[in-house]
């Protein structure tokens, strides 16, 4: 064979055509097209429908279509009772042609999102990984926001199902930003999306904005939680870093409370044994007590402190990652690449447009009903239906009535009409003995102004968008908080616009402390990102996060926000002699214990700043000339916690304050302890 006719031939394929030509005997002919051809018409279908039906969703309802036939599935199937999936799938393969197994896992992933379906039985867990059982044994069902706000027939458009037996929706008339609340992430030929999930409220909110033509910001939020930098995330484009939420428990200690998304509890700690393998971490053992929460507890061999292993899994394993964005979408049947504020955008413009067009049908359907009330009044009042009694045919009949509501079109809404009168004939005997005029009238009179609060609503339609996000702000808010926190620069915004709105107490007698507490001690304002150190009579003290109610005891001295550069003064005993000091507490770990006096003494005085003058009552005792002292703690040097401070009195100490007691004796003998 020559180069040339070698080369023609690998430039041709042998391709059957749809309606294939017969040959001399009979059978189908093969026609030889060019490659390139092959290229602009089967790949280029295969890519379109990958694109558009497979793995992009839709803007218009942010859904990919195996998610759109599932929840259309299960609003054809809705009684408010669970469902099993393995029906729902069954039902949904008439409209999907990917097989049940496909739709059943994508039913699954939706389901675990909570936001549309509602599950019940083992779906899995999102922590560890574990799959969920067969859909034989676990149920679904839409939720209360799914059932209101995704589904209006009378709005949503359909085609043909794939095989032409059904008729599937082109989009659902969602009035929710579906897209950036679910996410998604997809692979087709030649392009891929990964849009992050946000908070349901929080995108609400932003769409209020919008409508008030005010600044917003949306940040992603992730249901395994975590602590994330979203300062490289531009509106969408670009990452965010989003690192696990790690508690120190003891000096060789941490536990791990959170984890980022894209991983699970196994997948993580196989990362933590792969970087103590390769020698960049040292850890002791690795123990996984996740049940409905997270808990992996990581201990440190000795000679590490906890601090550094903190520091270690941060940089060497999954404790910290990097996801990155890109929204593509199926805008007017093509994808195009968008940001968050023009998805946002999009969306309000849609919720918009879909409560104008349920206005206007309501507002007709209002109208149509005042109607039929009339015309059954006008029927029944001035005995129309007696007209009909002698017409001996369909057509009289019919006339008749037409001819009988002559008279009374001034009260009639519109011109009567043959389904009308069809309507009129349809009215029961029984209804006509029972009409109730008063009644009636009532009817009409709510009709009427519903009918009039419907037309007030189309004329500010912004307005009532409004209302309508601002109501389901105030429904679905608690349910849906904020999982993932934002940190660095995101976290110190938070911290100075935060409100002080807990008001923390400490009740002695109960023992309990916190902002559900009601107490006459250590009052203070805090805000939700405040922290308190705590001082027990022995002399240990912590930091703690700001307690809802926590027990302490009756023996606590001190409890405020930690100032870790506040001088405080200090006086205890122990079995020797009273001692006095100045100190700061300087750096501390949270929940960590530490000790600001040696060990079996106990706190007699705890003040923070520095008193101008202390005054000291002793226990009487044989031959004890000087029962009170007075001292100026400033003549005292600041030190750190740990110093034993100076020696005050070896006299057993009754009392001490910084102001004069009651039974203070100004004629006593009184001496001034000096420390200079």
């Amino acid at each position: 064979m020559s180069a040339s006719k070698k080369e023609k031939k690998d430039h041709v394929v042998a391709e059957t055509d749809a309606a294939p030509r017969k040959g001399g005997n009979g059978r189908p002919t093969t026609v030889e097209l060019p490659l390139h051809r092959r290229m602009d018409t089967s790949f280029l279908q295969y890519a379109s429908y990958v694109i558009r039906d497979r793995a992009i969703p839709n803007l218009a309802d942010g859904l990919k279509p195996v998610q759109r036939r599932i929840l259309w599935s299960l609003h054809e199937k809705d009684d408010g009772r669970f469902i099993k999936v393995a029906t729902i799938s069954g039902h949904c393969a008439q409209y999907h042609p990917h097989g049940e197994a496909a739709i059943s896992d994508a039913l699954v992933v939706v389901t675990n999102k909570r936001y549309l379906i509602e599950g019940q039985g083992n779906f899995g867990n999102i922590y560890t990984g574990d799959p969920p059982a067969a859909p034989r044994y676990i149920e679904v069902r839409l939720t209360e926001l799914a059932r209101n706000e995704i589904f209006n027939d009378e709005l949503t458009e359909f085609v043909p199902s794939y095989d032409g037996r059904n008729k599937e929706p082109v989009t659902l008339p969602s009035k929710l930003p579906l897209l950036l609340m679910l996410g998604t992430e997809g692979i087709a030929v030649g392009m891929a999306c990964k849009i992050l999930p946000h908070n349901f409220p929080e995108l609400l909110q932003a769409q209020i904005a919008i409508l008030k033509k005010q600044p917003f910001k949306c940040l992603p939020d992730f249901q395994t939680g975590g602590l994330m930098d979203a300062r490289e995330y531009a509106d969408g484009k670009g990452s965010v870093k989003v690192r696990a939420k790690i508690k120190i428990k003891d000096d060789s200690t941490v536990v791990i409370k959170e984890i980022p998304p894209t991983t699970t509890t196994d997948s993580l700690m196989a990362s933590i044994e792969d970087a103590t393998r390769k020698g960049k971490l040292k850890v002791k053992s690795v123990n996984d007590f996740t049940s409905e929460d997270v808990e992996i507890e990581v201990k440190a061999p000795q000679g590490v402190s906890a601090e550094k292993l903190v520091d270690a899994l941060y940089a060497f394993t999954d404790c910290e990652t990097t996801i990155n964005s890109r929204i593509i979408v199926i805008k007017d049947n093509r994808p195009v690449e968008m940001t968050v504020s023009e998805v946002l955008r999009e969306n309000t413009a849609k919720l918009l447009k879909d409560l104008k067009r349920e206005l206007e049908l309501k507002e007709a359907k209002l109208q149509q009903e005042l109607h039929f009330k009339t015309l059954v009044r006008i029927f029944i009042e001035n005995r129309i239906y007696k007209k009909i009694e002698q017409c001996r045919t369909n057509e009289a009949v019919i006339e008749a009535v037409h001819d009988g509501f002559k008279p009374f079109r001034r009260q009639m809404y519109r011109d009567l009409t043959n389904e009308d009168v069809e309507m009129l004939l349809g009215v029961r005997i029984r209804r006509i003995s029972l009409f109730d005029i008063n009644k009636h009238r009532e009817e009409m009179d709510k009709v009427k102004a519903e009918l009039e609060e419907t037309r007030k609503h189309l004329k500010n339609v912004t307005k009532y968008a409004i209302s309508h996000l601002e109501a389901l702000v105030e429904k679905y808010g608690p349910q849906y908080p904020r999982l993932t926190r934002s940190s660095r620069y995101d976290e110190v915004d938070a911290r100075e616009v935060a409100f002080r709105a807990f008001k923390v107490a400490y009740d002695r007698e109960s023992g309990y402390v916190g902002y559900k507490v009601t107490g006459d001690e250590f009052k203070m304002d805090c805000t939700k990102f405040d922290k308190l150190i705590v001082v027990f009579k022995d002399g240990h003290y912590k930091v703690v996060e700001l307690p809802e109610k926590m027990f302490v005891g009756p023996d606590l001295v001190y409890c405020a926000l930690p100032e870790r550069d506040r001088v405080f003064t200090l006086v205890y005993t122990n079995r020797e002699a009273t001692y006095i000091k100045r100190f700061t507490f300087g750096g501390t770990i949270l929940n960590r214990e530490y000790f600001c006096i040696p060990e079996k003494s106990r706190i007699l005085f705890f003040e923070p700043d520095t008193p101008a003058e202390i005054f000291i009552r002793y226990k009487p005792a044989p031959y004890q000339k000087i029962n009170q002292q007075t001292c100026k703690p400033a003549e005292v040097l600041v030190k750190g916690v740990k110093s034993r401070g100076i020696q005050l009195s070896i006299k057993d100490v009754a009392a001490i304050n910084s102001k004069p007691p009651r039974n203070w004796e100004a004629d006593a003998p009184t001496t001034k302890l000096s420390f200079a």
